[in-house]
C-alpha cells in the first residue's frame, strides 16, 4: 500500500507468506539468540574436548586459537562483533563457552547482536531479492545477467579464497632454516 502523499511503500505492509516481514524479523532475531545459548553451553559443558571433534577438527586448531585470542582480547564484546563476520558467527559462541566467558555479559552481547544484525541482513536481503525481481519483471534478460555476474563474482571470490588458504597451508609446510 502506497502513501498518497509521498509514494513511499509503507514499511509495515511487507509480508511472507502471509505473515509480516517484522513478525519475521522478530522470530529470526529470538531463533538466533536461542542458537547463541545453545553453542555457549555446548561448548561450555564440552570444554576442550570440542576441539577433537568433527566440528573442531573442521574449523582448525590454527583458527581456533585465533577465536581464543580475540574471545580472550575483547570478551563480550567479540561476542558482539562476531555477527558481523561470517566465518565467526557459528565458531566463536562456543569457544566462548569452551574459555567460559562471563555468561550474563555473553547473554548481552548475543542479544544486542542479534538485535542490530537480523533487521539489518533481513531488510538488507529483503530489498536486495524484491529488487532483482522488479528488474526481472521489467528485463527477464538483465536480471539473468545480473545473476550471471553476481555468480561469477562470488566463484572468482571462493577461487581466490581457497588459494590463499593452499599457498598459506604450503607456506606453512615448508621446513624452517
Amino acid at each position: 500500500m502506497r502513501s498518497p502523499v509521498t509514494g513511499i511503500p509503507d514499511p509495515t505492509s511487507a509480508s511472507v507468506l502471509n505473515m509480516p516481514l517484522w513478525l519475521w524479523v522478530l522470530l529470526g532475531g529470538i531463533a538466533l539468540f536461542g542458537v547463541f545459548q545453545v553453542y555457549y553451553w555446548v561448548g561450555y559443558k564440552l570444554g576442550p574436548r570440542i576441539y577433537a571433534s568433527r566440528l573442531g577438527r573442521k574449523v582448525g586448531e590454527a583458527n581456533i586459537l585465533k577465536v581464543e585470542n580475540a574471545v580472550r582480547k575483547w570478551g563480550a564484546l567479540a561476542v558482539y562483533g562476531c555477527f558481523w563476520v561470517p566465518g565467526l558467527r557459528h565458531t566463536l559462541p562456543w569457544v566462548a563457552g569452551v574459555l567460559r566467558i562471563s555468561y550474563p555479559w555473553y547473554a548481552v552481547a548475543s542479544a544486542l547482536g542479534c538485535l542490530t544484525w537480523v533487521p539489518v541482513t533481513s531488510f538488507g536481503l529483503y530489498s536486495v531479492i524484491w529488487g532483482w525481481l522488479r528488474l526481472a519483471a521489467e528485463s527477464p534478460l538483465l536480471a539473468g545477467a545480473a545473476a550471471v555476474v553476481v555468480i561469477i563474482v562470488a566463484a572468482a571470490l571462493v577461487r581466490r579464497r581457497r588459494r590463499r588458504r593452499a599457498a598459506r597451508r604450503a607456506e606453512d609446510s615448508l621446513p624452517v632454516g
